[in-house]
């Protein structure tokens, strides 16, 4: 395994509770706040079937993941799996597709924030203040991250919780506008249905959070894998629950019609005093995910800066915090940049790609791993692969084309640093 420099380890601070929390911070408030309307629009009365088929995927990948992070508990994820079992490229475009992919992400969900919490016309001030904020929290060291990735997540859970009985009990909750499988093979068919998928999977791409993390996990050969179970497990029951019963108040049209779908289906019931506090779980749901995002993506950087894949001046590890405070500075600044020109949809798509390439990735390498660290059986992690490449062919034109440009810039970028340092 790719050594760590001496003096440079991160501490492990981080139990199975604090790891499951991390991981559900990320997840809920990406996925419920911010998938279901572009998912809607591309299968319509398919959104349910769209879920399932994202989780399965999810699913194989988690398990790949989890058996990957309990032979490799360091920090870096499948950039480290990568490089371990299949070869330097492989690692270098797992770790490369993840950390430009989820910058991307944490403008969509800084974005998202303000959306909930900023008056008119300051929505991106409030956004880099939020990123600026919580960059701040992660430079303080992982146990502050987990702490305040507890406190979000209680407030989501109950806003979620508000949001379905308002939902089921607001008068305007129909069996029939589930959809049923005409609907599902209708508009936009098996493709479309693919897309959703493709799509909501950006919902479930939290539980990275948890294996990029794996240097700060005490007992990680126990804890990661149970940890990436539960979180994903929680939050598949969230997603299902909550995307049923605002696709029985509004319908897929109405789903998809509505940038805040959460919000519009308590509005359309008799609980309106319960309006507030949907934008307060989306608001807070959105620093959840954004908080994750920026602890793993540092994380990942590190290990890719390690290896001399990005300037290894973001290899440096704070001497008191014991977190990469290079990284964590330099991602604070990039994202805010990013916050200036982001397009809240469009970060969906292209961050969908970056991840399912980084779980391609994953699969493959925990397909070549033995007996003696084999975990689940070698069929999940081919359905997962197969799973990812459809995916990603699924994906909107723009998201592909998008993320095989980013691909071809890394690529080019490590060519010329391994030529420089031949030379």
């Amino acid at each position: 395994m790719s050594g760590v420099p001496a003096g440079g380890e991160l501490a492990r601070r981080l139990g199975t509770f604090d790891a499951v929390v991390i991981g559900l911070g990320s997840m809920i408030g990406a996925g419920v706040f911010a998938a279901f309307t572009p998912a809607a629009q591309a299968a319509g009365g398919g959104l349910l079937v769209g879920l399932a088929i994202a989780a399965l995927v999810a699913f194989c990948n988690a398990t790949s993941s989890a058996q990957l992070a309990a032979r490799y508990p360091t920090s870096g994820g499948t950039y480290v799996y990568g490089r371990e079992r299949l070869g330097d490229w492989p690692g270098f475009l797992a770790g490369w597709g993840f950390v430009i992919g989820k910058t991307a992400s944490c403008a969509a969900m800084a974005l998202t924030f303000a959306s909930y919490a900023a008056p008119d016309g300051w929505a991106r001030p409030v956004a880099v203040a939020a990123v600026l904020a919580l960059a701040a929290v992660n430079y303080r060291g992982v146990t502050p991250t987990a702490r305040l990735a507890r406190v979000i997540v209680t407030v989501v859970l109950a806003a979620l919780a508000v949001v379905v009985a308002a939902s089921l009990a607001g008068g305007q909750a129909r069996a029939d506008r589930l959809g049923g499988w005409g609907e599902v093979l209708g508009e936009g068919g098996l493709y479309g249905l693919l897309q959703s998928a493709g799509l909501l999977f950006f919902a479930f791409a939290g539980y990275a959070r948890i294996a990029t993390m794996g240097e700060e996990v005490r007992d990680p050969r126990r804890a990661i894998p149970r940890a990436i179970a539960s979180a994903l497990g929680i939050s598949l029951v969230v997603y299902a629950v909550v995307a049923a019963s605002i696709l029985a108040v509004l319908g897929a049209d109405g789903v998809a019609a509505t940038a805040a779908p959460l919000a519009a289906a308590v509005d359309a019931g008799t609980w309106s005093w319960a309006g507030p506090l949907v934008r307060v779980g989306g608001a807070a749901a959105s620093l959840g995910a954004l908080l994750a995002l920026l602890a793993g993506i540092g994380r990942t950087s590190l290990a890719m800066a390690r290896n001399g894949d990005l300037p290894r001046w973001l290899a440096a590890v704070h001497p008191r915090h014991r977190v990469p405070h290079h990284a964590e500075a330099a991602l604070g600044v990039v994202v805010s940049l990013v916050v200036a020109v982001a397009d809240l949809r469009g970060a969906i798509g292209f961050s969908s790609f970056g991840v399912l390439l980084y779980y391609l990735v994953a699969n493959l390498a925990a397909w070549t791993q033995t007996a003696g660290d084999r975990r689940y059986p070698r069929a999940w992690q081919a359905t997962g692969a197969l799973g990812c490449l459809v995916l990603i062919a699924t994906l909107p034109l723009a998201s592909i084309l998008g993320g095989l440009a980013v691909c071809l810039l890394g690529v080019l970028y490590r060519r010329h640093r391994l030529a420089s340092s031949r030379r």
